[in-house]
């Protein structure tokens, strides 16, 4: 008798998992995961003095890219200004929001790129307050 009960506790196992395993006649679509882009960090050193400012030129591909002034030496409370646009070649055209003329130390620009291109990062005197020459870092984080 005892095996026979043992035969049915094994039966009732088997029922049970397969009702499980076999739980919805409606077939699952497979997702495909979105492949990730690798992050690149560029970080570009210089040093300017009033009235003047220099161009970085990168290529981004499709992503937020984000410009963050890094760094301002000797003064960190001298304000910089920093924005972020499209490489002609020849010039850095700014588009609207993506810059900021007196931006301090820490202060982050964030752009959403749709398609891969030439790109640029800009420092430059823009609220007019450099009055000897001031080293800064700027860091650009793109796809």
């Amino acid at each position: 008798m005892r095996r026979f009960v043992h035969h049915r506790v094994l039966v009732a196992i088997a029922i049970a998992v397969t009702s499980v395993a076999c739980g919805s006649d409606t077939p699952e679509t497979p997702t495909t995961p979105t492949p990730s882009v690798p992050l690149t960090t560029e970080t570009f050193t210089g040093t300017i003095s009033a009235t003047n400012g220099h161009t970085y030129p990168f290529v981004s591909l499709p992503g937020a890219v984000t410009l963050t002034l890094t760094s301002v030496q000797p003064n960190v409370a001298t304000p910089l200004g920093i924005s972020l646009g499209t490489w002609s070649g020849s010039s850095c055209t700014v588009g609207t929001g993506l810059f900021a003329d007196a931006a301090f130390q820490g202060h982050v620009i964030t752009a959403n790129v749709s398609q891969i291109g030439a790109l640029c990062a800009r420092v430059y005197d823009g609220a007019g307050e450099i009055t000897a020459p001031t080293t800064y870092v700027i860091t650009v984080q793109h796809p």
